[in-house]
């Protein structure tokens, strides 16, 4: 009658009694005598208060999944779900949500499962990580599995402070310096960590030819990460010369504008001073008028 994990409740209360009996703890089966034993109203009432208890404890198996009480595992493979399941039993201990159609994870989609151990959710189509979405698994995480997904991009913000052993491999990757420091930073699986293979990588200085296609996998498309970080190839380096580069052609261009104006108004001014130039030659001259000494001088 107990859906939980503590069925041995259930068992005493609801199966045998003390005495050995098959029905409920009767008093008279273990020599109490008539008027010493349980009344019956007693004993439902302590069923209904156990079963509830049970209950909260166990919580409620989702749709379309199967719970393993006495584990603590819930199953929903291949259960056609397009997100995670709401309601998960706050004791689930392994969650497995392989072969469905999740595409996103949001930021409380595993909150309140402190006793979570292991996580699979390979063989799906998520894409995007909320920030946080794994920063609520508890410290008793030891399996986070993100294989054959779609994931592209991801940050050591999104995994928060896991310590758990994490598959990452057949997942479309865009090798930059993000993922490089998240790889430095998550416990990853050493048989599987080969598997993590750059479907595009971030362009170095220079590279590439001028009439290449600006959205090419670039130079290191289809390599393992790992054996490129090893090979000593550091994309972090080569963000920060690609950024440098930048900023020298930025501040090219700026300057460049600077004298161009300047030159423009320079330019500018000259033209305006000889149209104004030109404007006071063009006026007539000012009329001369006779003074005193002109009138005494022409009567000598």
């Amino acid at each position: 009658m107990c859906a939980g994990w503590r069925t041995g409740w259930c068992e005493t209360w609801g199966g045998r009694g003390r005495g050995g009996g098959t029905g409920p703890w009767d008093g008279n089966r273990q020599g109490l005598g008539p008027g010493r034993g349980l009344g019956s109203g007693v004993v439902v009432w302590i069923l209904v208060l156990l079963l509830g208890m049970c209950g909260l404890a166990c919580g409620q198996c989702p749709d379309s999944c199967h719970c393993a009480w006495d584990t603590g595992t819930v199953l929903c493979v291949d259960a056609g779900l397009r997100e995670v399941p709401q309601g998960l039993p706050p004791d689930t201990v392994s969650l497995h949500l392989e072969r469905n159609y999740i595409r996103h994870l949001p930021e409380d989609a595993f909150r309140g499962l402190p006793h979570l151990q292991d996580l699979h959710l390979s063989h799906n189509r998520i894409d995007t990580l909320s920030s946080g979405a794994l920063r609520h698994l508890g410290p008793e995480l030891r399996l986070l599995d993100l294989s054959h997904n779609q994931l592209s991009r991801a940050n050591r913000e999104e995994f928060g402070a896991t310590r758990a052993k994490t598959r990452l491999y057949h997942n479309p990757w865009h090798c930059d310096c993000t993922l490089q420091e998240l790889m430095e930073t998550l416990n990853l699986e050493p048989e599987t960590v080969n598997g993590i293979v750059c479907e595009s990588s971030v362009r170095g200085v220079g590279e590439g030819g001028r009439w290449e296609d600006p959205a090419s996998l670039g130079e290191h498309a289809g390599q393992p990460l790992v054996k490129l970080l090893d090979s000593g190839v550091n994309f972090c380096s080569l963000q920060r010369k690609t950024t440098d580069v930048a900023m020298l052609v930025t501040m090219f261009v700026w300057f460049f504008m600077v004298i161009v104006y300047v030159v423009y108004y320079v330019r500018q001014n000259q033209a305006e001073a000889r149209r104004h130039m030109e404007y006071l030659k063009s006026l007539p001259s000012p009329k001369k008028t006779p003074t005193e000494g002109d009138t005494l001088s022409t009567g000598f």
